[in-house]
């Protein structure tokens, strides 16, 4: 799917890392939370509470989950983070544009 329809957005912007992750949190009309943002080339560590997916949008980046190796993901394509663990993630060329879906 291309959009979310029928949502409520935060408007203040989750700033990450001197603003090389910016995110909006949107509310689902079932109370579902999710986040839509874009990360600017980098490589940066960030820890989980919930289980997350992460659905890659447009630009493509590397990611490890904790105690694995690298792997790859590329529009169209997602990863799986366990909760209460973390993720590093690289981006090298044109921005990360992804969806974060929690629980």
């Amino acid at each position: 799917m291309s959009q979310f329809d029928n949502v409520a957005v935060v408007k203040k912007a989750n700033v990450y890392f001197d603003g090389k992750c910016v995110s909006h949190t949107v509310q689902l009309s079932d109370g579902t939370k999710k986040s839509v943002g874009v990360i600017l080339p980098a490589t940066l560590t960030f820890n989980t509470g919930a289980p997350e997916i992460m659905e890659t949008v447009a630009g493509a980046c590397r990611y490890r989950l904790k105690g694995e190796d690298w792997k790859t993901a590329a529009a169209g394509e997602s990863f799986k983070v366990p909760g209460n663990s973390s993720f590093d993630i690289e981006v090298t060329g044109e921005p990360y544009h992804y969806v974060c879906h929690f629980g």
